[in-house]
């Protein structure tokens, strides 16, 4: 076999039983037939033509979305500005240990569904289908969601368009965005994630003015925090907990875009690195600014049902300053982030079905495995846009905010299970690595917060399912109902038939045995770095500070 060529399919899960020496075996094939020139293995049909500044500028800005600019303002109304600081608060601190086991894990196994393939691979296959087609669901959901969205935004400017029609005209934008090389999509979601970091500054410094006095309508400084810190006590936290995790949900794509990548070691803790730039700056000070000044009163706020402009309360807080022009470029922005979140959606969703097909969990007809000459997953590409375009045609008949609600709700569940199995895949390597004779040396790059992270991550992702089915059971402002109830916790439901069918199929434990997985199989190899002189002056020793402040 030839230098850097790929063993193959990628690795799935490493059978339910064998001998330390079957391992071994397993392994010596899997590495034989290398030389050690270059990076090699973990290759599929999918191109490594992504660069380093695509993945850091995908993971910095890429799921900044609806969910924060819209559903900022049902979770302001519901929780209040305490409620929804402390739930972006807790969310946060979930997908950064979320973000580093995936930092861990894709630097090792840079692979098409990366976490899909994890689960089959450390924790069950049972587990990785159910996760697999969840999440592929998810991702469809989401396309919907932020092509209604879109229709949403729009309507901030005229209502004369029929909805069916702006949600066709933002579908074919988010299509062509794909079907062109992986190149173009990942150029384009730079280009948005810029738009975005750039404009949160301008929040940031316009919203601490207006909030000081330099709006119409006087100082305002923390008054809404003093008159209602919590609109629905402690039932309305917990209520903003699903749209706040809808919001974080997408950034565990920085894991699928690593198969793409030419160097996943240099680029994938590079984006892991950035994600506390993306959660203090967007979510924590971004949603401070919006409580400080938009009254969770507002009915003008997405998701209130008082005959308001249901817009985001962003563009709210501009408008009601007297500050038009700013008010209309929030919008654009806004407008920026759904189309981009629905692109890297379709990427996504595309992606993981090629994941369940490398490991046996597609019909093989459907060729999900399958990518042409420029690495475009087709067959993958054009069932995950059908159905999600499909499903964003309910908002023609549906409010918006409804369809936001379920939506966000089905999703903010898929998503939890997602990071679960993440922390949990992570916590399963580490341990199988350990009981293999590894050292931590060994890993391409490590997480310093691990095992601490990883454990947080998966607590909080069980008491938050909890939450929901809590929420799901005893709605806020609702009478219970068997159709709220599935309206809100089918996910789940969902999730446990999909686990279950595949267990009575797959049968066998129901944890893969640590000692029977092959480590090597499906792992990238890096060559040795050459040492490099180091810089000195002030350019070594901000690039030294950087790297501290950023690995």
């Amino acid at each position: 076999m030839g230098t850097g060529e790929s063993t193959g399919h990628v690795a799935t899960y490493s059978g339910s039983g064998g001998s330390g020496d079957d391992v071994a075996t397993k392994e010596a094939a899997v590495t034989s037939g290398f030389h050690e020139v270059g990076d090699y293995g973990a290759d599929t049909e999918l191109k490594r033509l992504l660069s380093t500044r695509h993945l850091t500028m995908i993971a910095l800005g890429s799921s900044i979305g609806m969910g924060l600019w819209l559903g900022s303002g049902t979770s302001l109304a519901s929780g209040g500005p305490a409620g929804i600081f402390l739930g972006y608060c807790l969310a946060g601190s979930m997908i950064w240990c979320v973000s580093h086991s995936i930092g861990e894990m894709a630097c090792m196994y840079p692979l098409p569904s990366a976490f899909v393939q994890w689960t089959g691979k450390f924790i069950d296959p049972a587990a990785a289908f159910a996760l697999g087609w969840s999440y592929w669901f998810s991702y469809l959901i989401t396309i919907a969601n932020e092509l209604q969205a879109a229709n949403t935004i729009i309507s901030f400017w005229t209502t004369a368009v029929p909805v069916a029609g702006w949600i066709s005209i933002w579908l074919v934008v988010i299509v062509a965005i794909n079907v062109g090389a992986v190149t173009l999509f990942g150029e384009i979601e730079v280009i948005a994630s810029t738009i975005k970091f750039g404009w949160i500054f301008i929040v940031i410094i316009s919203m601490i003015v207006m909030s000081a006095g330099g709006a119409g309508y006087g100082p305002v400084g923390f008054r809404y925090w003093n008159e209602m810190a919590f609109t629905n006590g402690f039932k309305g936290f917990l209520s903003v907990m699903p749209t706040c995790i809808f919001a974080m949900s997408g950034s565990e794509n920085a894991g699928l875009v690593a198969a793409e990548t030419a160097n996943p070691r240099k680029s994938v803790p590079r984006a892991v690195g950035s994600i506390w730039v993306r959660l203090s700056l967007f979510y924590l000070i971004g949603s401070l600014m919006v409580t400080i000044n938009v009254s969770p009163k507002n009915e003008d706020l997405f998701g209130q049902h008082g005959g308001g402009s249901n817009a985001s309360p962003f563009v709210i807080a501009y408008r009601d300053a007297g500050l038009p022009a700013l008010a209309h470029l929030m919008n654009v922005v806004v407008l920026v982030s759904v189309i981009s979140t629905g692109s890297i959606s379709g990427y996504g969703g595309s992606r993981t079905a090629m994941g369940l097909a490398h490991l046996g969990m597609t019909p093989k007809w459907l060729k999900f495995d399958k990518a042409d000459s420029k690495g475009r997953p087709w067959y993958g590409l054009i069932p995950t846009f059908v159905i999600g375009g499909g499903l964003a045609y309910l908002n023609v008949s549906e409010s918006g905010a409804d369809v936001f609600g379920w939506f966000s709700n089905l999703t903010s569940l898929f998503t939890l299970f997602g990071w679960g199995m993440i922390c949990l895949s992570h916590l399963r390597f580490r341990a199988a690595w350990a009981r293999q004779g590894r050292t931590v040396e060994e890993l391409p790059w490590k997480s310093w917060i691990y095992p601490y992270g990883a454990w947080w991550g998966l607590g909080m992702c069980a008491i938050l399912m909890v939450v929901e089915f809590y929420l799901a059971v005893s709605p806020m402002g609702a009478e219970p109902s068997a159709k709220n109830f599935f309206a809100n916790y089918i996910s789940a439901i969902v999730i446990v038939v999909l686990w279950l069918g595949a267990r009575l199929w797959f049968r066998g434990r129901w944890w893969i045995d640590l000692d029977t997985i092959v480590l090597d199989d499906g792992r990238r190899f890096y060559r040795e770095d050459v040492e490099k002189p180091r810089q000195k002056g002030f350019k070594g020793v901000a690039k030294r500070a950087a790297e501290a402040i950023f690995n």
